[in-house]
Order: structure tokens, then sequence, then C-alpha cells
């Protein structure tokens, strides 16, 4: 079957072979050919770790309160710009996250004094995981 098809402007003449299925759409006949199953996603596990034991669920992270800076997004901790009993202004940069290989500052919400730093560089955090909490 010969098909044409234009991309961003620039025509290609095809040749496409139809590999299964045979019938009419195959013979030129006007009946859509099926469309493939849907792909599967990749495992999250990468290749050589072991998966949990069935059953076993991990633990949810902490989840950010009224004294604490929440992640805005899932990735990984890049950088940490804090440490405990430093003084932070509203407005500083105090983590860096990575996500899908994208830096994005994380700046404090408000003023005050570091109690606690919850994540270190590498670590994965969840959307509205606590980072750091405020005294």
């Amino acid at each position: 079957m010969k098909l044409r098809i234009t991309v961003q402007g620039k025509v290609y003449d095809v040749d496409v072979e139809v590999l299964e299925g045979g019938g009419p759409a195959a013979a030129g006949g006007g009946a859509p050919l099926p469309l493939p199953a849907a792909p599967v996603a990749p495992s999250a596990v990468p290749a050589g770790a072991s998966t949990p034991p069935a059953g076993a669920t991990p633990p949810a992270p902490a989840a950010a309160g009224a004294n604490s800076v929440p992640s805005p997004i899932a990735g990984s901790i890049f950088k940490v710009k804090v440490n405990e009993g430093d003084e932070i202004n509203e407005g500083d940069e105090i983590f860096v996250l990575e996500a899908m290989k994208m830096e994005m500052p994380v700046y404090s919400p408000r003023s005050g004094t570091a109690k606690s730093v919850l994540v270190r560089p590498g670590d994965a955090v969840a959307p509205g995981q606590s980072l750091m909490e405020f005294e």
C-alpha cells in the first residue's frame, strides 16, 4: 500500500506493508486497520533491583504541616541549601529538586529558624512531602 505523508510541510511517499491481520483493509478496502494494544508502561524498579515482597507497603512520606516546607512536585533532592538552626528569610532558596532532568528551586514560604531538615541530596520526594520544619 502506498501512502503520502506530510510532516512539517515536507511530503513523504511511503510504501506500507501490512504484516498482520490481512482482511479488506490490507487489500485497500475501506475498513480501518485495528490499532495495536496499548504499550505496557516500563517498570519503576531499576534493573537488578529487588522488588518488595507481595503485600508490603512502603512507608508514606511525612505530609507537610503548617510549620513545614512541602515539596511542590515529585522528584529527587538535588541540593540542600539550609542546615538545622539556620535563620531563613521568606523567599530564600532552600532546596533544589530535580525532576525529569530539570532543576527546580524551592523557596522558603516564610521567615524563621530551621528546626529540622528532613531530606538529603538524592532522596526521592512526593508532592506535599515535608522537606523541612520551622521552629
